[in-house]
């Protein structure tokens, strides 16, 4: 682990490898090590870097909303903090695919390929803005255990959570190194977040679209609609996983975007 210190928080990043950069933003309530699989595969095809988001994991938690934009731009120092000159390969997955519509808008010129798992374009509807007021109200009254208990139900496919406890506890554990403050920030920011679908047209980079087949967070239909508006894209529909597929199937995960890399 590494620290990148800004103006108003320390970021923690791991990094590995060389050859062309590719930065992983994880989702909510996660933080960096939900990419320990990838960062230990794909090191030896790329320089892997994947930080901990503000006020998750080792970062700093600060108060405040945590917009998509702010997140993306905080990325965006993190490749100037590591001088990364040449065009990186950004992946994320659920808020983390979020985040990297915000960057694609934001720093086009930085990017050379897109990978976008268990995410969606289109902004949160009206009952989903209300399930997050709904969370944000229990976190502040009886803390984030209560949270992340109702996430992992809901992340890890049902032969996950019944066949393999061990992925169960290391998803817990990372999502317990999730500050009050990154929850609250995380909730707001991705209620507050525009509809990404009139600018996925307009995204010129080849992208890889990975999608659990036993999601029921985003439904394969968001990816699928993902495809078909977006120029240069292709859709993966990951066997045996749900919402966190770079976990659940991390091989056959791997195996997808080693290939990808291959075709930039």
């Amino acid at each position: 682990m590494k620290f990148a210190e800004f103006e108003t928080f320390k970021m923690a990043y791991d990094e590995a490898g060389s050859g062309i950069p590719i930065l992983f933003i994880h989702g909510y309530p996660l933080n960096r090590l939900m990419w320990q699989p990838q960062i230990e595969a794909l090191q030896t095809d790329a320089h892997v870097i994947a930080p901990d988001l503000r006020g998750h994991g080792d970062s700093t938690p600060i108060e405040g909303v945590y917009s998509m934009d702010l997140l993306a731009e905080d990325c965006e120092k993190l490749l100037d903090h590591l001088n990364i000159q040449q065009k990186i390969v950004l992946c994320g997955l659920s808020m983390g695919g979020y985040i990297s519509f915000a960057f694609a808008r934001k720093f086009p010129e930085r990017l050379a390929g897109l990978i976008l798992t268990a995410t969606r374009a289109a902004p949160d509807s009206e009952e989903a803005k209300l399930n997050r007021q709904r969370s944000m109200q229990v976190a502040r009254e009886q803390g984030i255990e209560p949270i992340i208990e109702s996430m992992i139900a809901k992340v890890l496919s049902p032969f996950t959570l019944k066949n393999r406890p061990e992925l169960v506890q290391t998803v817990r554990q990372i999502m317990q190194r999730t500050s009050l403050q990154a929850i609250l920030g995380d909730l707001q920011g991705m209620m507050e977040r525009i509809d990404s679908r009139p600018f996925l047209k307009q995204i010129a980079v080849p992208t890889l679209i990975l999608h659990g087949k036993d999601d029921t967070l985003i439904p394969i239909e968001e990816a699928q609609a993902m495809q078909a508006a977006i120029p240069n894209s292709q859709l993966l529909i990951v066997e045996n996983a749900a919402h966190l597929p770079n976990l659940e199937a991390s091989e056959r995960f791997n195996q997808a975007v080693r290939h990808f890399l291959k075709t930039l």
